[in-house]
């Protein structure tokens, strides 16, 4: 949870009544995600939210690891439904669990764009990496649920 941080601090904003937003969602990860008996914890990555919210999610994410130092985010514009605006931000997280490293993007591409390529280290390849976005509003006050887009082997 330390690497996504950031990430986390905006996606629960609204959360951090009388605590912090990391301690808001370690709260939320550790009741909803985290399964297993001590010391053999485990963690279901699709249960995991890092960012939590009333604004429209992605919809139809899906990620291309093909190219090296790369990951490519695609979706569908749907910045007419719900409460989704055009001026959207897309945030992108790839979490490493090898390295305990996070790389992401907080105010990326518009929704209506459609896709965002995050750089990733070249140390990564091989790597199984595990892959989150989410939306926040322009003027940052509002994020949407993280939508996990499963993992995948960096190339």
């Amino acid at each position: 949870m330390q690497a996504n941080k950031d990430f986390i601090k905006i996606g629960y904003k609204s959360f951090a009544i009388k605590k912090t937003e990391f301690n808001a969602a370690m709260s939320y990860v550790l009741n909803n995600a985290v399964g297993g008996i001590s010391p053999n914890f485990t963690i279901d990555y699709s249960l995991a939210l890092l960012s939590r919210g009333s604004l429209s999610s992605a919809l139809n994410g899906t990620t291309d690891l093909a190219t090296p130092g790369q990951v490519t985010f695609d979706w569908d514009d749907n910045s007419t439904d719900g409460n989704a605006n055009a001026t959207d931000k897309a945030m992108v997280l790839v979490y490493n669990p090898n390295k305990k490293e996070s790389i992401y993007i907080l105010d990326g591409a518009d929704r209506t764009a459609g896709t965002q390529t995050v750089t990733i280290p070249n140390t990564y390849a091989g790597d199984t990496v595990q892959l989150f976005m989410a939306f926040v509003s322009l003027d940052g006050k509002t994020v949407s649920n993280s939508v996990y887009l499963g993992s995948g082997t960096a190339a």
